[in-house]
């Protein structure tokens, strides 16, 4: 992808950072290879399974979107082998620690991609994705920058567009407003259906969970993580 193509691109959808510190040369020769080995090319015709895209047989595929340094998203490719993960994120230190850690050890059922998540879930297939994964996203604090948060009609729409049928959308945060805004805007949307019954509920983790450090330093400032899920109904 080209620098006026990221350009571009993100004054319409993205608007988040894409580097921070220099990348010691390791993680850089990691990035570039890593990228070659695992990369989605877009400019390619989305398969009509993307089962097919992995060097693993996999019976199922999730998308994590913002995956950060990538400690999830390795963490559950690593204890479900039988399940492909797709894992988006445009910041270049995050997606480089990943590619690090998998050219040490190697993970066959895991793809990534470097750039705006809106041009992966417009590339899929319908109803091909068997899960969506948002872990504390860009809260946008400030009023007048809530539109740029990723949860909204037109990236629900685009959710389930992908998913199958009962396929679960997650979301967590420790930024309350988010999280509001979250279960108002999910709630208004005829395709998904929230999953809870108690307080309890939202405030336990998922399965097979792995804390990342960014939840680390929310709990230790006193910041209490919600996870929501939402399961994909007919529209």
């Amino acid at each position: 992808m080209t620098a006026e193509t990221r350009r571009s691109r993100s004054t319409e959808a993205f608007f988040g950072r894409r580097h921070g510190k220099t990348i010691r040369p390791q993680q850089a020769a990691a990035l570039k290879a890593g990228l070659t080995k695992y990369g989605l090319d877009l400019a390619e015709p989305a398969p009509l399974d993307p089962r097919t895209l992995f060097a693993a047989s996999v019976d199922g595929v999730r998308l994590e979107i913002g995956f950060g340094g990538g400690e999830h998203l390795y963490h559950m490719a690593l204890q479900h082998p039988g399940t492909g993960f797709m894992g988006v994120e445009p910041f270049v230190n995050g997606m480089a620690r990943l590619l690090t850690r998998l050219a040490e050890n190697p993970l066959p059922n895991l793809r990534v991609y470097d750039d705006d998540a809106v041009r992966v879930l417009d590339w899929l297939p319908a109803g091909s994705i068997s899960g969506i994964d948002l872990l504390y996203p860009d809260p946008w604090p400030k009023k007048r920058h809530w539109k740029r948060r990723f949860v909204g009609r037109a990236n629900l729409d685009r959710f389930a567009r992908v998913m199958a049928e009962d396929a679960k959308f997650r979301f967590a945060s420790d930024i309350d407003t988010y999280v509001n805004w979250t279960l108002l805007h999910c709630g208004a949307h005829p395709a998904f259906e929230w999953q809870a019954e108690s307080a309890a509920d939202w405030h336990t983790p998922y399965d097979g969970w792995i804390r990342t450090r960014y939840e680390a330093k929310a709990v230790r400032e006193g910041r209490r993580p919600a996870y929501l899920t939402f399961r994909k109904v007919t529209a």
